[in-house]
């Protein structure tokens, strides 16, 4: 009998313990290796109206549509969370950029964590200097991302999440029928390195060389997109990402990081001319249409808006994951900035049940 009642107390005891959200990437909802801040404000359904260097990550047939020869040595994506911003925006705003640095060093991040206890923090770094013309983009992809907490259920455990990726990226693209029909594939060998360790509270925020999950693959993304020549400008996109399926080779003594899964991306949008200068993108996309990540549609449709004046003033407003996201853009010939928010949905098999509101700020210069 005793046996028994200990058995249902300890039981008891651990199903009465507080449930938390696993940390993880949501590559389910945004799949690419590296995102635009324009794309993020259109709730990241992009994949028809890319037209830039990003083709290489959101549908390489957006090669295609190229304007003018782009070579950008500054390509810089910057992102932080609320629950970041919260963290590091205490003092003057002249201390911002150093805190966001210190953000990237695991010891540091949890000193800055510990007034903002049950926070997720967020913070990504994208550089994707290259060379873009009609049909072709080179270039090298450096992606940070580092996500953190540090739980308030009373352990006081801090949980740390990096990804770090880099590697050179080459994209084609063709067409078809006098551009009716545009193709096009992205090669990126990807070298990625992982880490998902929890520290205690006295625990020193050491990370060991072998605690990291690492890997080389070679990343196959192709695309195609259809437009009909007819009032609109109707579009249909395409996009397999992984297409051959590859593993990771090369891992460290750790393993390698968790297999990238193939998905299947599908677009459709309408470009109407408003007035002379103007003109609005609509678009819908449906994510990881094979749903090899397992999650509720309502989390992989994404759906968004891109109102331009004469191609240098844009506004965005889009739905992704859940939540809404919008953003204001400025081009020239030699600079683009793009302001952004966007959100994802912290909960792991729920819909629109714990938001992560991010800001994003995306600077781009060259000729």
């Amino acid at each position: 009998m005793k046996t028994l009642r200990s058995l249902l107390t300890i039981f008891i005891f651990i199903f009465a313990l507080p449930v938390r959200a696993e940390l993880d990437f949501e590559d389910h909802a945004f799949p690419e290796f590296i995102t635009s801040a324009r794309a993020l404000a259109m709730g990241n359904a992009y994949i028809n109206k890319v037209d830039d260097a990003w083709s290489a990550f959101y549908n390489p047939a957006g090669l295609g549509t190229v304007r003018k020869p782009q070579f950008h040595l500054g390509n810089l994506h910057l992102e932080v969370s609320s629950g970041l911003s919260h963290a590091i925006g205490e003092g003057p705003a002249s201390n911002i950029p150093s805190q966001f640095m210190r953000s990237f060093d695991p010891e540091e991040l949890k000193g800055i964590l510990s007034e903002t206890k049950g926070e997720l923090a967020h913070a990504r770094a994208n550089f994707f200097p290259n060379f873009t013309i009609r049909g072709l983009t080179l270039g090298y992809l450096v992606s940070q991302r580092n996500r953190s907490i540090i739980e308030d259920d009373g352990t006081d455990t801090f949980e740390l999440l990096e990804r770090r990726d880099h590697g050179p990226v080459m994209s084609l693209s063709g067409s078809l029928f006098g551009g009716i029909i545009k193709f096009g594939a992205t090669g990126v060998y990807l070298i990625r390195r992982d880490l998902d360790l929890d520290f205690g509270p006295t625990d020193p925020v050491t990370v060991p060389t072998s605690s990291y999950q690492s890997g080389k693959s070679l990343q196959i993304t192709a695309g195609t997109k259809v437009t009909l020549p007819v009032a609109l400008l109707p579009s249909f996109s395409a996009v397999l990402r992984n297409a051959t399926a590859n593993d990771w080779e090369d891992v460290s003594n750790n393993g390698g990081p968790d297999k990238i899964k193939q998905t299947v991306d599908l677009g459709f949008s309408i470009t109407p001319q408003v007035g002379k200068i103007s003109r609005v993108h609509l678009e819908a996309n449906l994510k990881d249409a094979n749903n090899s990540y397992d999650t509720d549609i309502k989390r992989r449709l994404a759906a968004g808006m891109e109102f331009d004046i004469h191609r240098r003033l844009f506004i965005r407003a889009g739905w992704g994951d859940g939540w809404g996201s919008g953003g204001l853009g400025v081009k020239t010939r030699t600079f683009i900035l793009d302001l952004t928010t966007y959100a994802i949905d912290r909960s792991l098999d729920g819909f629109r049940e714990d938001e992560d509101r991010r800001w994003v700020l995306g600077l781009s210069s060259g000729f």
